[in-house]
This record gives structure tokens, C-alpha cells and sequence, in this order.
């Protein structure tokens, strides 16, 4: 699980899916790995959330909107991707709107689930999500897929070691905030993490 100088709150582990897990992906969405993503998922019939960065939705609509025809689930990961604690109140306060509006816009649905960039909230940043009615979802497994030097089977193993139904998975659909081209190591290790959550016969749920 993310940590930093706040922690967020979220839904009870237990109370959560019972046969099932959460795939998410922040960064996006990205013209290459989005689609590619969108595609392994779909040969698998999984679902999944992405947490859409508001300045690449402004730029690319339409692959917001394709998330949603795949049956996938949208959640809002800003406008910029910056670190909330160095961000002054008017400015996170200008993000939060823009990136909203942002995903409206593209899509028609206002983003109720909330994930900070590097999974760091502020005093501000949390505050602003709790008057405007967000949800915030961190993550219990990750992948460290942003790594430069990792590989699809170390990411593979990083998500399912000890994975128990009702967690939520990060990954990372872009290579925009971190090493170039990390998308295709993620986009690799997919259908085995899928297939190792076929064998485990747990599901996967979008988060809405």
C-alpha cells in the first residue's frame, strides 16, 4: 500500500470483492498502451479501472471514452501529475476542477473514485476530495512496472505474491511520468497476471 504524509480513507479490505480483485492503471490514457491494455483485457474478459490524467484526456478523448465501451471502469488521477504536498491549495483547487471537467467533457460521466499522483495526499488535497464527493482508492499489490530496469515476469511476481481476493492492483497503462516504454513490460506481464488469477479462481471487478 502507497504511504505518505496522509493516507486516505478507503472501503474496509473485507467488505470488498469476495472472489474477485481490482486491476487499476494510472498514467493514462496513453495512444499505445491504453489500446494495447484494453485489448489483453478483452481476450480475457477482465475488467479494470484507469485513473485518467486530465491534460492526456484533453489531448485524447476518444480513448477515454473507449475505456468506458469496453466496460471498464474511469477514475480521476488529476489534471497534472504532480505531487500534492509541494502544490498550493489554489492550485490543487484548480486542478481537482480541471481534471473533472476534463474527463466530463470526453466522456459524459464525472469521475467519482479519486487516486493522487505517487499516492500521496496533503492536509489540502484530501480536504478538496472530501467536499467534492470523491472516493479515494489506493492499492494493496503493485507492480513497480514504472521501473526502467524490471521485466514482465518480475512485475508478474511482484502483483500475485500473496494476492487475496478484495485487492486492488496498480499498474500502469503510460510512460509519460516514468521510464520510456514501460507500458510494453506492463502490457506483457499482463495476461500472466490474469491467467495466475484464473488459476487462483478470483475475478476481476471495475470499481464503480
Amino acid at each position: 500500500m502507497a504511504s505518505g504524509p496522509l493516507a486516505a480513507e478507503e472501503h474496509p479490505h473485507p467488505a470488498r470483492w469476495p472472489q474477485a480483485v481490482a486491476i487499476t492503471f494510472d498514467d493514462g490514457p496513453h495512444p499505445e498502451g491504453t489500446p494495447r491494455m484494453l485489448e489483453i483485457l478483452a481476450e480475457h474478459d477482465a475488467r479494470a479501472t484507469f485513473f485518467l490524467v486530465g491534460e492526456q484526456v484533453v489531448k485524447r478523448p476518444e480513448l477515454a471514452r473507449r475505456i468506458l465501451d469496453g466496460g471498464h471502469a474511469i477514475g480521476m488521477h488529476g489534471y497534472l501529475h504532480r505531487p500534492h504536498p509541494t502544490r498550493k491549495a489554489a492550485a490543487l483547487a484548480d486542478d481537482f476542477e480541471r481534471a473533472i471537467a476534463a474527463t466530463a467533457d470526453a466522456t459524459g460521466i464525472a469521475p467519482h473514485l479519486h487516486r493522487p499522483p505517487y499516492g500521496v495526499y496533503s492536509p489540502v488535497s484530501l480536504r478538496i476530495v472530501r467536499e467534492r464527493g470523491l472516493q479515494p482508492l489506493m492499492w494493496d499489490r503493485w507492480g513497480k512496472d514504472w521501473r526502467k530496469f524490471t521485466t514482465p515476469r518480475r512485475i508478474t511476481r511482484r502483483v500475485v505474491a500473496g494476492l487475496r481476493a478484495g485487492d486492488v492492483i496498480l499498474l500502469h497503462d503510460a510512460d509519460f511520468y516514468s521510464s520510456q516504454r514501460s507500458y510494453q513490460r506492463t502490457a506483457a506481464a499482463l495476461p500472466m497476471i490474469l491467467e495466475t488469477l484464473k488459476s487462483a479462481e478470483l475475478g476481476t471487478v471495475a470499481c464503480v
